[in-house]
């Protein structure tokens, strides 16, 4: 046990006082419990009152508001606010002034959530400042909590530049001002990038200000786009056109600059009103054209890559900057119209001969068909008049057809000698473009490098043979192929063809001929020169029925009676020698019986 014998009483205590329950205040007990029961009525349940931190770990902050115990918050509500510290003043809510513990329950997540529309309404409308903790990524943008909302900070509202990773700022407490607020869906829109626009706009104006064309800046790569460059200036951003990357052709400006490189520029052209700089790179280095051989000249054989396509032609780079065209007619001997595509494409290695060069201009002309001869050079001996050959049908005309015997070698076929019996209205009857024809050589034109050639002239002329066969006079089976107004085409053996005017088709019952309809003809004209042959059907008749009618005459009896005397003076028009000897006698003969 204890030793109490040198315990001496606290002097001064009024022992009676404590005995009557008014020990050392002078109150009595049943004040004393009256105003501690009042202490704890004063702190009501679900009210928002201030507290002060008293201690802060890893899991939970301990804040103090005045009561018989102090209440605890997990940690994790504070986590918007990294620099919280012992001692700080934070509102909480009052869940429960007891649990089963006896411990005070509060909440500061709940305390803000009270409070924040009103204040976030507040904030837009004095443009204040606030703090805000990026809570995640989301489509678009990030989700930012502010007192307790979550509110949108869009991509483009985090900084002046474009960002490249949004997982950075996850976690972060940031300073924000609230752009928009849509009351009725209560949708908040944050942006930190509003914060330093304003500095940045005083900084813009500084540098330009400061700006002459042709000054060389350093700048940062700020942005890589299809069409050019941005470059970061200090505060000002500038744009390097695609153009200006390089001397040469630059197809992806990845090829020259990559992000966040700092490189040196030079100013172009700068607009002060719509704080536009135009900047260049290659202009810091001298032009290739500058430094290409003093020696190269026309004739000269260059190699390079093609790296523009056109229609009318290809541009080759035989040097970085330092370009040729190959104009689509210098890529082949043919003359006829094609595409330079169908000679080379992009990326293509090519071998050129230099034809023109003008190192004032920077004007430089190739060609390709110079690496080979020419085929007209020695025309006469590849090709003599009388040779024969295969050639590629290319074109149509309506007088012939052009072919190609080789590349740069092309010839006409005259209609009128694709054959010696056939009447040929359109080249189309007789063969098809991209079709395979034989051809003499029938003239040479070095001149205008073009080639008369026959196609029926490889075989015998037939009409020296017909000449023998279809003889004036002479009668043979055809059929009417083709009627036109000036007649009818008379198909006849050995595919000849005839003509017959109208008047030629008439049948012996006095009807016309019709289309197909098989009859004989007789030959009236024969022209060997002019591949002509002229028929009729209704001579044969006629002409039988002439002879019929001579020969009745000729059989006339000669002591005819006078009284036919008249009938006979009345056709003298058509008397032939022998009827006037007929006359005569029959006229001595009357005379004698007299």
């Amino acid at each position: 046990m204890a030793d109490y014998k040198n315990v001496a009483p606290l002097e001064g205590f009024n022992w009676e006082a404590y005995a009557n329950g008014d020990a050392n205040t002078g109150v009595s007990r049943e004040a004393q419990e009256s105003a501690y029961e009042g202490s704890l009525n004063k702190i009501d349940d679900h009210k928002v009152v201030d507290g002060t931190v008293i201690s802060i770990n890893k899991r939970e902050v301990v804040v103090n508001i005045g009561s018989k115990s102090d209440g605890i918050i997990p940690a994790g509500e504070f986590r918007y606010n990294p620099d919280l510290k012992v001692g700080d003043t934070v509102e909480v809510y009052i869940e429960n002034q007891e649990d089963k513990k006896g411990q005070l329950i509060l909440s500061h997540k709940k305390a803000r959530a009270s409070r924040s529309w009103d204040r976030v309404n507040e904030a837009m409308e004095k443009e204040e400042i606030i703090k805000g903790y990026i809570k995640c990524r989301t489509k678009g943008g990030m989700i930012v909590d502010v007192f307790g909302i979550e509110a949108f900070l869009p991509g483009s509202q985090i900084d002046v530049k474009p960002i490249r990773d949004y997982d950075i700022f996850v976690g972060k407490t940031m300073e924000f001002k609230v752009v928009k607020i849509n009351q009725e869906y209560k949708n908040v829109v944050v942006s930190h990038k509003a914060l330093i626009e304003a500095e940045l706009e005083a900084q813009k104006q500084e540098i330009m200000s400061r700006l002459e064309k042709g000054q060389v800046l350093e700048g940062t790569v700020k942005n890589i786009t299809s069409y050019g460059v941005f470059i970061d200036l200090g505060g000002v951003d500038g744009l390097i056109h695609i153009t200006d990357l390089s001397w040469g052709r630059v197809s992806d400006p990845h090829e020259i600059v990559e992000l966040d490189q700092k490189i040196n520029v030079v100013i172009l052209d700068f607009d002060n009103e719509k704080k536009r700089i135009a900047l260049g790179l290659k202009q810091l280095t001298p032009h290739p054209w500058d430094a290409l051989d003093a020696n190269l000249k026309v004739g000269d054989h260059v190699k390079g890559k093609v790296v523009v396509m056109a229609d009318y032609g290809a541009f080759v780079e035989i040097a970085p900057g330092v370009e040729g065209l190959i104009h689509v007619s210098e890529m082949s001997w043919s003359q006829h119209l094609r595409s330079a595509q169908d000679f080379m494409k992009v990326g293509d290695e090519v071998e050129a001969v230099i034809l023109t060069l003008n190192r004032e201009e920077r004007k430089m002309s190739l060609g390709i068909k110079q690496l080979k001869d020419d085929p007209w050079q020695n025309i006469e001996e590849k090709y003599p008049v009388g040779s024969k050959h295969t050639a590629r049908v290319r074109n149509f005309t309506n007088f012939g057809i052009f072919v190609e015997i080789e590349e740069g070698v092309d010839g006409l076929i005259h209609i009128s000698d694709l054959s010696w019996t056939k009447k040929i209205k359109h080249p189309s009857e007789f063969t098809q473009i991209g079709a395979e024809l034989e051809v003499c050589v029938l003239e040479i034109d070095k001149t205008n490098r073009r080639l008369s050639l026959g196609h029926k002239q490889l075989e015998e002329n037939p009409w020296d043979v017909f000449e023998t066969i279809f003889t004036v006079d002479s009668i043979h089976e055809g059929t009417i192929t083709e009627m036109l107004d000036k007649g009818a085409v008379i198909q006849l053996e050995y595919g000849v063809e005839g003509f017959a005017t109208p008047k030629h088709l008439v049948k012996e019952d006095g009807s016309q001929a019709q289309l197909n309809e098989k009859l004989q003809f007789k030959v009236i004209e024969f022209n060997k020169e002019n591949k002509r042959i002229i028929l009729s059907h209704s001579r044969i008749y006629e002409d039988v029925q002439r002879a019929a009618r001579e020969e009745k005459k000729a059989k006339a009896p000669r002591n005819a009676k006078k009284a036919e005397a008249p009938a006979i003076q009345n056709q003298a028009a058509s008397t032939t020698l022998g009827d006037i000897d007929a006359l005569a006698e029959l006229k001595a003969k009357m005379e004698g019986e007299k």
